[in-house]
C-alpha cells in the first residue's frame, strides 16, 4: 500500500511566510496588527504564543498542531488558490488554506469584523 508523501509545505517553518502575509496585506493598505489579528483568532494563540512560534521558526504541522484552533474556523469558504476551502479533506492542508483565504480577505478590504465571522449584533 503507497503511502503519500507529505507536503512540503508542512515542513515549512511559519516564520518564513508570515513577513508574505504581512508583506501582502501592507502592499493594500491593511496592517501587521490586523493580520496577528487574524492569527490571532484562527489559531487561538496569545500575541506571546504567536511571536514565539515566530521566533522559534515552528514549522506549519507544529505551529497548527499546538493551536487551541477557533471552533468557527468552519465557516470559512470560498476559493484559494483555485480550490474550495470547505472541500479539502486533509486537515492540516484545510488549516492552512483557512489562514490563506482570510489573508486574502484582509488585502482584498474585507472589514474585519467579516473576515472574523463576527455575527451581525455582537
Amino acid at each position: 500500500m503507497a503511502t503519500s508523501t507529505p507536503h512540503r509545505i508542512y515542513a515549512m517553518s511559519f516564520a518564513s511566510v508570515y513577513p508574505l502575509y504581512v508583506a501582502k496585506a501592507e502592499k493594500k493598505g491593511r496592517t501587521r496588527s490586523e493580520v496577528d489579528e487574524i492569527i490571532r483568532w484562527l489559531t487561538g494563540f496569545s500575541q506571546a504564543e504567536l511571536e514565539s512560534h515566530i521566533a522559534a521558526k515552528t514549522d506549519f504541522e507544529g505551529f497548527f498542531a499546538a493551536a487551541p484552533l477557533n471552533p468557527a474556523r468552519n465557516l470559512i469558504t470560498g476559493v484559494v488558490c483555485g480550490v474550495r476551502v470547505e472541500a479539502i479533506e486533509e486537515p492540516l492542508m484545510r488549516e492552512i488554506r483557512y489562514l490563506d483565504k482570510l489573508i486574502d480577505e484582509l488585502a482584498r478590504g474585507k472589514a474585519m469584523a467579516k473576515i472574523l465571522r463576527t455575527p451581525v449584533g455582537a
